[in-house]
């Protein structure tokens, strides 16, 4: 099976969706939480500092302020901002719970594992941990240096992100890979954000040896290593270097030194930093990751967003990635359905390309509901979008690992818009489902020039009354 065949089998149509009809095994729904049992557990602080700037700023590349004292605090702040709970939901009719997490997935079934390995964070013994979510802990795999075994780049903090296929498959069957790589996206962003948040950097790693991490990360089975992320920064709290410090005393120059302003003035200037660009304002990095809920439905009334709302959207997704393949391989059509002083039409976006291209005038409503298997928020919705990937050139370039990299990239400029478009005070929903081919024939495209890999839909969430906290 290569990548090409599996995308053309899991395509949806309609014939196929009438033969594949099926119902839910309730009774065998995946453990939405990995645990494992038997290793020292440590308790991640819960009074932590909350990042204090603005979530559009982050989004736009600006770095927030260090403030952890310590490795403990650091690593709470990190998951708690890009992998924790965030909410839990009631059923009302059978009074069931279950809980909402900081990071999207296509179900809520959350199919991704975070894992990470430390090396000199201050306060924290070094060793290889696994993220445990359900009850914001880590859970101590293995003590030493593993960091060298999974970047080569010496990273104090390595974060590997893994993928559970089963929990995906359980209810989208055969198509549950897509949205495994889907949340891959999410969660890249969600970590390399609140990354940035905390005054740290991330790069990410795609092309690895995935048998020699296996060996190292020793997952269940049932995981498999998707992504690496080696997080720097000032904002790391690091213990310091052993050193020892000899002294030595410097010999005058000369008997005299003429003082000489101008140049004393100038090097001070060089030495400060570029002052960063007028903050985005707004609600905190930390407001909004806390609140941010994938949207039901939308309200489809009269209620419009602005242009500039969804220039910053697009702008958020044109953002540098932090990922090592080279060039970008994801663009969009835009179903405009309300936006001020955008006529309802189908437009395009490419990455590096100034504004949108109008194509087709009119109402999209019932096409964009229609392509997204009749969902109705696709049409509700104030703009919805088809991202296009450039498969034959990823194939071409990276041979079937490519597939991963364009539902990579997908999810990562989906986090992107859940993001920005909270912070604007609107919301947004990812779909992974829709007529595949449906969409390449509206949109007039040829299958060689690039295949819909996700759908993606901003606009004003209806209320959802099951949220209890």
């Amino acid at each position: 099976m290569t990548a090409r065949e599996y995308h053309e089998a899991t395509k949806h149509t309609v014939e196929r969706l009438r033969a594949q009809a099926y119902g839910l095994d309730w009774g065998n729904m995946p453990n939405p939480f990995r645990h494992y049992e038997g290793v020292p557990v440590v308790d991640l602080p819960a009074d932590i500092p909350a990042p204090g700037i603005p979530a559009l700023d982050v989004l736009n590349g600006v770095a927030g302020t260090p403030e952890a004292s310590d490795g403990a605090i650091f690593l709470s702040q990190l998951f708690f901002y890009s992998a924790s709970i965030s909410a839990t939901k009631v059923v009302p009719s059978s009074g069931y719970r279950y809980a909402l997490r900081v990071n999207p997935s296509s179900g809520n079934l959350h199919p991704t594992e975070f894992h990470f390995a430390t090396r000199g964070l201050r306060g924290w013994e070094d060793g290889l941990y696994h993220y445990r979510a359900s009850s914001h802990m880590a859970e101590l795999r293995a003590r030493g240096d593993f960091n060298t075994l999974l970047d080569c780049s010496g990273a104090p903090l390595v974060i590997v992100l893994t993928s559970i296929a089963w929990r995906e498959a359980w209810k989208y069957r055969q198509r549950a890979y897509r949205y495994c790589l889907h949340d891959i996206g999410h969660a890249w962003q969600a970590v390399e954000l609140a990354a940035r948040a905390l005054g740290c950097e991330a790069r990410v790693r795609t092309i690895f040896n995935d048998a020699q991490v296996m060996d190292t990360l020793r997952p269940a089975e049932d995981e498999w290593p998707m992504l690496l992320m080696s997080i720097t920064g000032d904002g790391l709290p690091l213990e310091p270097p052993r050193s020892e410090w000899l002294g030595g005393e410097p010999n005058a120059l000369s008997d005299e030194t003429v003082p000489y302003p101008l140049i004393d003035a100038v090097h001070a200037a060089t030495c400060r930093p570029k002052p960063a660009s007028g903050s985005a304002g707004g609600d905190s990095f930390a407001v909004v990751v806390r609140r941010r809920r994938s949207a039901l439905d939308f309200e489809g009334g009269e209620r419009t967003i602005a242009r500039t709302q969804l220039h910053t959207l697009l702008a958020c997704a044109a953002q540098p990635f932090s990922w090592d393949l080279d060039g970008r391989f994801v663009h969009l059509y835009a179903y405009v359905n309300r936006v001020d002083g955008v006529e309802p039409g189908l437009y395009r976006w490419r990455p590096g390309v100034e504004g949108l291209e109008s194509l087709k005038g009119g109402d999209q409503r019932l096409i964009a509901a229609g392509l997204s298997l009749q969902q109705s928020l696709a049409g509700n919705s104030c703009v919805t979008f088809s991202m296009i990937a450039a498969l034959d050139q990823l194939w071409e370039r990276y041979g079937d690992r490519g597939y991963r990299f364009a539902h990579f990239e997908a999810g990562a400029i989906g986090h992107r818009f859940y993001l920005a478009a909270e912070a604007m005070g609107f919301q947004s929903t990812g779909i992974g489902a829709f007529f595949d081919d449906q969409v390449h024939r509206y949109l007039d495209i040829e299958p060689s020039e690039g295949q819909v890999v996700y759908h993606f839909a901003s606009g004003y969430a209806v209320p959802d009354l099951r949220l209890s906290a």
